[in-house]
């Protein structure tokens, strides 16, 4: 797995939710896969990325919010921006921390899947880290779904 560890100071990230069950099944695959073609079809997308600055290289995907025992979250498509928080949108703010960023190739969604179960599976357990409770969120650089040498992010923060 080829990743790197930066520093970060605090950031903001402004963007658009939804919920969804926490519990990711077949059926709420199709959700999602709504939510980002509501997002490109009325403009959002296009908005977040002119807006996008800062340190990450492309449009976040952030689970936020999540409630395990009412099996429900928020998904937050963002982009980390320097400015105010245009209306309609909804920022999160990341305190300052270390992170370790993994660089993923492949097919979307797959490519994700695979890393993240790497990352806890394997990385976690012989990194001498651990996660914080700082949501960590994927950053798609490559936002071509049928590209299958996609290449993106994921950021996990740690200590």
């Amino acid at each position: 797995m080829q990743f790197r560890i930066v520093e970060r100071e605090a950031f903001q990230v402004i963007g658009v939710n939804r919920e969804f069950p926490y519990e990711v099944e077949d059926s709420s695959i199709q959700a999602f896969q709504n939510f980002w073609n509501d997002i490109h079809e009325n403009g959002t997308f296009d908005q977040l990325e002119q807006l996008r600055s800062g340190e990450t290289k492309g449009i976040l995907g952030i689970w936020a919010e999540v409630n395990k025992e009412e099996n429900k979250m928020n998904y937050y498509v963002a982009a980390e921006s320097n400015g105010g928080v245009p209306e309609g949108l909804k920022s999160i703010d990341f305190p300052a921390s270390k992170w370790v960023v993994f660089e993923v190739q492949g097919p979307f969604p797959s490519a994700l899947a695979t890393t993240w179960e790497r990352i806890y599976s394997e990385w976690f357990p012989s990194s001498g880290f651990v996660p914080t409770e700082i949501q960590p969120f994927e950053v798609y650089i490559e936002t071509d779904p049928k590209n299958p040498n996609a290449s993106n992010e994921i950021w996990v923060a740690i200590k």
